[in-house]
């Protein structure tokens, strides 16, 4: 009798034992399944839409030209010199398929004598429109016009190449770089990592006080 219940416990134990890995196997094989579909799910990654307002443009021309502690940009001189001219208070609007930048402008023409600036002085708005337009990653701008500049022929020759180059660029931004930040907290909120390993646009299109990105991209997760 002795014996008999000692082979029943022997068979008991070994079952338990087995009963633990099945169920630490089933477990295991939950866990991986749902990081695959959740993979299958984001990898690859298409019809990606990102909406960059007005507002957000305004404040990356302003961070990346008119950066100075008066916010203003100089064309010629600085805040020490007796001649000068300089932009300030860009304001961005958006008309129809296109993005309007105007601009406040401000000269002292003519010629530094002991600390003055011997000539005229101007106070002009100026403008310039822009198209969207996606290069690769980033959402650039294209086919400046400008709508509205002085007549003075010296102040033109510096405000020409600002509104048609300077500022078209001064708005670009990286679509990616926007994507990948608002990524940084996946893994603290899922526990998975997920990066952004690529990012083409495709389309770039304004709706209201937005423009609306449509791209395709890849993403990983770890």
């Amino acid at each position: 009798m002795t014996t008999t219940w000692r082979i029943l416990g022997r068979h008991f134990r070994a079952w338990r034992v087995w009963a633990r890995r099945a169920l630490a196997w089933r477990v295991w094989a939950w866990r991986t399944g749902a990081a695959l579909a959740l993979a299958a799910a984001l990898v690859p990654c298409s019809a990606v839409e990102l909406k960059v307002s007005r507002d957000a443009l305004n404040r990356t021309l302003k961070a990346q030209l008119f950066n100075s502690p008066s916010g203003r940009y100089y064309l010629k001189g600085s805040p020490q010199s007796a001649c000068y001219v300089y932009a300030e208070d860009p304001q961005i609007a958006f008309d129809a398929d296109r993005i309007v930048v105007k601009l406040k402008t401000h000269a002292r023409l003519g010629k530094a004598v002991g600390g003055a600036c011997i000539g005229i002085a101007l106070s002009l708005p100026a403008e310039v429109s822009v198209a969207p337009d996606g290069e690769g990653e980033t959402i650039g701008f294209r086919d400046a016009r400008i709508d509205k500049v002085s007549n003075h022929e010296e102040l033109n020759f510096l405000l020409t190449p600002f509104l048609s180059r300077q500022v078209p660029s001064g708005m670009k931004v990286n679509a990616a770089d926007l994507l990948r930040k608002s990524l940084e907290g996946s893994t603290a909120q899922s526990g998975y990592k997920v990066t952004l390993e690529r990012l083409k646009i495709h389309s770039i299109l304004i709706d209201g006080d937005h423009l609306v990105v449509d791209a395709d991209g890849d993403l990983s997760v770890q």
